[in-house]
Formats: C-alpha cells, structure tokens, sequence
C-alpha cells in the first residue's frame, strides 16, 4: 500500500524498469489505483496499491478493497501496513469479496489475501463471516426468509456454537403474553414468532433484540409501492444482532448471551390491527395504534419488556426503525440512543477502532408528550412528523431495562463503495463489539 505522500520515498526503493512501469500505467498512490509491477525479466514481482491521501482517507472507508478488486487472479499478502491500517486493509479486502450467490452464479474476487502473521487471522474471520450473514440474511427477498426461515437461520447459527433455541409460534404468543407480536403478524399467513437463542453459563448477561420483521407492507395503512420495494430488509435488525452474536460466540467473549427476535410479516388480511385500534402490551401499557405502518416498535416492545423482566447487565436494540433516521444522518452512520454516557463514549471509540461508524442521539425527555395520547398510554405514531426517530426511541424505553442502548439503523448499502456492495449491510455490530469490552468490564 502506498499514499501520495509516501510515493516519492516508495519509489527509490523500485528498480529503473519497475518505476517506469509504474509511472507510465499512472499510479501516484492514489486512492483505489491497483497496478502489477514486472521486475527485469518481465515478470510479476509486485501489485502497488494506492491507499489515498489523508483526505481521501477521511472522505473513505475501505480503499483497499476497492484497489484489491482491480488486481488479477492470484495471492497476494500486504506489506507496507502495521497497526490498525493493517487490519482495516484486510478487512477491507474480504469485505470487497462478498458475492450473494443463491439465486445466479456470481463471479468470485480473483484477487486472493494470504494470511500474515501481523494479522489477529481469528478475530478477523469472525468480523468477516459475521458481516456475510448479515448481508446474506438481509439480501434474501421475503418469499425465502419468512419468521420460519429466520428461525431455522438462529438455529442453524445456534448449532455451529453450541447455543440453544427456544420459540413461542402463532397464537401461543397469546397465551405466553407476548399481545403485540402476535397483533402485527396475525395477518400474515405465516405464523409470527419469538425466537430467543442463549449461549454461555458465565460472565455479565448481555441481551440482544433485533426487529425481525420479514416483510413490510404497512399493514391496512399501505405502503405506496415505492416505500415497499426495500421492505425485505425490514428484518436487518434480526440479520445485525445475529452477526454479532456470530462475533461474541466465535471470539468466545466471557459473557452470557441471550439473542430476542420478534419475527413477523406485516401484512393485510380481514384479521389485520387497524388504525384507532388499543392493544395491551406485555407490560400493561396500553397503545393507541395511529399507524400501522409503525409496526416494529410493537413487536420490539414485547420483546424488550420479555428481555428487561431478566434483568440484563446491557441491553441493546437494533432495528430498521425510521425513515427519521435515515434522513437525519444517511445511510452510512449507525444512529444509536443511550442514557449512559461511558457507553456512549465506549461505543463512539469503538466505531472509529473497527471502522463502523456511529452517531449519538437524544433520549430527549420534552418529547415524551408526543408518544401519549388522550385514550390509551402510549401513541405507536404521533402526529406531525417531528423527530421521528427520537420518539420512537422514547417509545421503546418505555419497556426496556435501565442499562439500554437503541440503534435505529438502515441495514442497507444504496450504491456501491469500497468493501460494501449495492445491499445489506451490518452497521454498529463491530463498534458495539469493540465497546462491550468497556461496558460490560470484560
């Protein structure tokens, strides 16, 4: 790897034949340049890769992978990197080698990374296969990831770690008290469900709870067709904590998992939730039901108030939440809601040491008015359009435990970048993963 700035000294160090090469095919260290370097015989002795200058580096994550991909069938190992560069280098390259392949054959990344023994191999195979399901699971359309799908994929993730699962399907949901999973997916002819998945007997007690909802239409309050074409990443809270939970069981981290996904499809039928509906939570609360397209704080909300009756030392929330997100801050940042602010510092250094980015938000308490209407406790969608993301925020620690943090994230790459093709993509997992050695005092 090699930066404009450091070209000049790089370049005294190649022989006549290879600088000529290399100045003649343009490459100055610029960002994403790949050139093959010959030595005198003709021969491949090198691939120069340019890492960008310090603007580029900060307008860009993952540069590499994007230099990687130009290179020609081979192994390579980088050199010229140490430290935190290096990895972010090579997790640059694997990400960028991502294919999603179940439904036509997709050409692999000619370009092969040969370990290197400056690299932690173990850790960054966890990141890579965890970011894989994750825009595995994502990427599938509905009709192939439905909340039985998405349960055989815990499980199938369960059985690779020694993990255990357990689900409440269908109408049991009514008699174990989980009301509002149950209210947003009984339209839906495939049964909603709470998936729980548990691993580890000892260390602090982590909880995760991922929206699972597998498709979106909007319920009776109907998404406009435009709205509805992404909905089947409407689940990439579900696929973001089970990358994670990939991470913490592969890393081995001394800590008690306990993995919630209420797994739904929101659809329409006779039987559907309707608007001025008032449905009883698992906590008490009551809520005023003015959209129906507000459907993931419901089924959230059930899970949260399941997981807080436990009493985690942290518990965290991840979901495809708001449009209000998204427009406040992209689709690259991972906007997350806290009361503690050593967490929030945690989380902020974690995602600049594993390069996911994030972006604190208020719990903000004058808001708390706008989520109680006049009949029932709680409004599942206040009127105005005023700080969407924030309000539902508000909304969902009405049922979570004291130790909580809420990420309300897009789950989706909208064009291609360096290391992040066009589709699902797993945000704050890494940062989180980072941070939780800090929070949890591991």
């Amino acid at each position: 790897m090699v930066s404009p700035e450091s070209w000049t000294s790089f370049s005294a160090n190649l022989s006549p034949v290879a600088l000529n090469w290399a100045t003649q095919h343009g490459f100055n260290g610029g960002a994403g340049q790949a050139v093959i370097v010959p030595n005198e015989h003709g021969e491949i002795n090198l691939a120069l890769l340019g890492a960008g200058d310090e603007k580029a580096k900060s307008r860009q994550r993952f540069i590499v992978g994007a230099a990687a991909a130009k290179l020609p069938k081979g192994t390579y190992s980088l050199e010229g990197l140490d430290g935190d560069e290096l990895f972010e280098a090579a997790l640059a390259w694997e990400l960028e080698a991502y294919r999603f392949s179940r439904y036509r054959t997709q050409s692999e990344m000619p370009a092969l990374l040969a370990p290197n023994e400056a690299i932690d191999g173990t850790r960054l195979a966890a990141f890579v296969n965890a970011e894989y399901l994750t825009r595995d699971l994502i990427n599938t359309p509905a009709s192939d990831m439905g909340p039985e799908e998405l349960e055989q994929a815990t499980r199938d993730l369960a059985h690779k770690f020694g993990a255990r699962v357990q689900s409440v399907i269908g109408d049991d949901l009514l008699t174990e008290n989980f009301p509002l999973i149950h209210a947003v997916g009984r339209a839906s002819p495939r049964s909603p469900r709470l998936i729980e998945m548990n691993w580890g007997t000892k260390g602090p007690r982590l909880t995760l709870v991922g929206k699972g909802v597998c498709f979106d239409t909007g319920g009776l309050d109907i998404k406009p067709s435009a709205s509805m074409g992404l909905m089947k990443k409407d689940m990439g809270g579900a696929a973001t904590v089970l990358g994670l939970a990939y991470m913490i069981m592969s890393l081995n981290m001394p800590l008690q998992l306990r993995v919630l996904i209420p797994a739904v499809e929101n659809s329409v039928a006779g039987n559907a939730f309707r608007p001025q509906d008032v449905l009883q939570s698992r906590k008490g609360l009551s809520v005023e039901i003015n959209n129906t397209d507000a459907e993931g704080r419901l089924v959230l909300a059930d899970a949260l108030a399941y997981a807080a009756e436990d009493e985690p030392d942290f518990l965290v929330s991840m979901a495809t939440l708001t449009g209000a997100a998204r427009v406040a801050v992209g689709p690259d940042l991972a906007p997350f809601y806290t009361d503690d602010d050593a967490a929030a510092d945690a989380l902020t250094r974690g995602g600049k040491a594993m390069f996911d980015p994030v972006w604190r938000m208020p719990f903000h308490a004058p808001y708390e008015a706008l989520i109680e209407p006049a009949i029932a406790d709680l409004d599942n969608a206040p009127s105005g359009g005023m700080a969407g993301s924030i309000t539902a925020a508000l909304f969902l620690r009405r049922f979570a435990s004291p130790a909580y943090m809420h990420f309300d994230i897009y789950g989706w790459q909208p064009t291609a970048a360096p290391g992040r093709p066009k589709g699902g993509a797993g945000q704050g997992a890494r940062a989180l993963l980072h941070a939780l050695n800090d929070i949890l005092d591991l």
